[in-house]
């Protein structure tokens, strides 16, 4: 029986992978790869050796801490996780090949997906002008031409972001946007164009991100060039392995305490799979640590 199993391999999952290391913990990752949001990196012409992902030096050193120690590595997916009752309770991991894992206690780490656009040249673009996080990336597209898609706040703040540094920023609200504040205060912006009801068609790539295609209600087309396109539709927490057994927020994230403790004893969540505030490097990094310490607490008290 493991001490410990994280799930999850990204910034948050590495670093309580590696706090519970040095705590001579008794651990087992699980992830089908490694490094999560810290592989991903936006390049554009012009900035080919700019990386914008603060922290991501940190996260390749405990992945390459991780790698070394082959043994407390299981390269699959976690598809399973019960609860087996007693005092206190364990738990047992179920993975993808049919692996079963008992551990005393349990840090999830699995994070959120962004929702994707679904449009021609998307994966093509990812990277290459296409992001998903405004917050991460936005700086590199000073005065540059940009898009936003999205109909939420979290576009709004996007928007804005951007419109503090872009030369101009075309928001595109295919369902129309959510009467807030910020949206009114967009709409007096001189570089900030706001499309709702239009529908983003294509991306046009030569390399990196040219341009756009939209369709307007009526159903006509146009081109925009762009150099930077933001999805911000939404992130879906990758919380189903505790649905049932953990509390959830009504968007699907794990509830979490300022330690990184779930509704349920001998449960941690770590990193974008959490209500912790916005999704960043750094603070999944921190959320790794503060549950990694809180489990080898939680430990101490349980373990006879």
């Amino acid at each position: 029986m493991y001490d410990v199993i994280i799930i999850g391999g990204g910034p948050a999952g590495l670093t309580a992978a590696a706090y519970c290391m040095r705590k001579r913990l008794e651990m087992l990752l699980i992830s089908p790869e490694l490094g999560g949001k810290a592989n991903y990196r936006v390049h554009l012409a012009g900035l080919e050796g700019y990386e914008h992902i603060t922290g991501e030096e940190i996260v390749r050193k405990f992945r390459s801490e991780i790698q070394y120690l082959d043994f407390a590595y299981l390269r699959e997916r976690a598809t399973h996780l019960e609860v087996k009752l007693g005092q206190p309770e364990t738990f047992v991991v179920t993975t993808e090949s049919g692996k079963t894992l008992t551990s005393r206690s349990i840090i999830l780490a699995t994070g959120a997906e962004p929702r994707r656009l679904h449009v021609p040249n998307e994966a093509q673009a990812l990277g290459r002008g296409l992001s998903y996080s405004a917050i991460s990336h936005a700086p590199l597209f000073w005065e540059r031409e940009t898009a936003v898609v999205g109909n939420t706040e979290l576009a709004l703040r996007s928007a804005a972001e951007l419109a503090t540094i872009a030369r101009r920023v075309v928001l595109i609200a295919p369902e129309g946007l959510v009467d807030a504040p910020l949206k009114y205060k967009l709409a007096k912006l001189p570089n900030v164009t706001i499309l709702e009801k239009h529908q983003l068609v294509r991306i046009h790539m030569d390399g990196y991100v040219t341009g756009i295609t939209i369709r307007d209600p009526h159903g006509h087309e146009q081109d925009i060039p762009v150099t930077g396109v933001f999805g911000e539709l939404g992130l879906k927490p990758q919380s189903d392995l505790v649905r049932g057994l953990v509390e959830l927020n009504a968007e699907g994230y794990v509830k979490v305490d300022d330690r990184c403790r779930t509704s349920r004893p001998g449960i941690f969540a770590a990193g974008d799979v959490t209500d912790s505030f916005t999704e960043q490097v750094l603070i999944a990094i921190g959320d790794g640590a503060k549950a990694a310490l809180a489990a080898y607490e939680y430990l101490l008290v349980t373990t006879v």
